[in-house]
C-alpha cells in the first residue's frame, strides 16, 4: 500500500487504557482464510513476513508459542489461549525487559479472520500492550502487515523500517 490515501484507509487504531493500550488493525486480505492462516502460524511463513529467526508454535490451547522476531529480534514467549483453525489465534506475548521496554511486555494477541467471498478479513487486536510500547508497536505493526499482504500475494516485500518510518506520522502516539 502507498500513498496518504491508502495509508490512512488502513490504519489502526490505538485505544489508551491508562498504562496500557490495545491497538486494533482491519484488514481485507485477497486469500482464503486457510492461507492467511498458514502465514500466521507456520514458522516458515513467519521467517519472511515477520522476520522471525525462530518459531516454535503447539497449536492446541494450552500449547506454547515461543518466536524471535522483529527487526530488534525480541524473544517472546505464552500460552496459546485460543485455537480455532483457520479462524481464531490468540496467545500470549511476554518479553522480558530490554531498554525500549524497560518493563517487559505481557500483552495479548489476537488474530481473527472471517471468510469474505474469495477473501478474509483479518482483525488484529494487541490487548495491554504497555502505553509506552504502543505507539511505536502501531506503525510497527501497520508495517507487519504490509508485508504479510504482500507475501501472500507473491510480491516483493516492503523493507520494514523504510515503512515503519513513513508511517510513523500517521500515528501521533509515537513519541520514540
Amino acid at each position: 500500500m502507498s500513498g496518504n490515501r491508502a495509508e490512512a484507509a488502513a490504519i489502526g487504531s490505538v485505544i489508551p487504557e491508562g498504562d496500557y493500550a490495545t491497538i486494533v488493525f482491519q484488514r481485507v486480505l485477497r486469500h482464503a482464510p486457510e492461507a492467511v492462516w498458514s502465514a500466521i502460524t507456520d514458522p516458515a511463513e513467519l521467517r519472511e513476513w515477520l522476520m522471525c529467526s525462530s518459531a516454535k508454535i503447539d497449536g492446541r490451547v494450552g500449547g506454547r508459542i515461543e518466536m524471535v522476531s522483529g527487526p530488534p529480534q525480541y524473544r517472546s514467549s505464552g500460552a496459546i489461549l485460543r485455537w480455532e483453525p483457520p479462524y481464531v489465534f490468540e496467545y500470549e506475548w511476554k518479553v522480558a525487559p530490554v531498554p525500549e521496554m524497560p518493563r517487559g511486555e505481557d500483552a495479548v494477541f489476537r488474530w481473527e479472520l472471517s471468510r469474505q467471498g474469495d477473501s478474509t478479513l483479518l482483525t488484529v487486536t494487541y490487548r495491554r500492550i504497555t502505553k509506552a510500547s504502543a505507539g511505536g508497536f502501531a506503525p510497527g505493526l501497520h508495517a507487519f502487515l504490509e508485508r504479510l499482504e504482500a507475501q501472500l500475494d507473491g510480491a516483493p516485500l516492503p523493507d520494514w523500517m523504510e515503512r515503519f518510518m513513513a508511517l510513523r506520522p500517521l500515528y501521533p502516539a509515537w513519541k520514540g
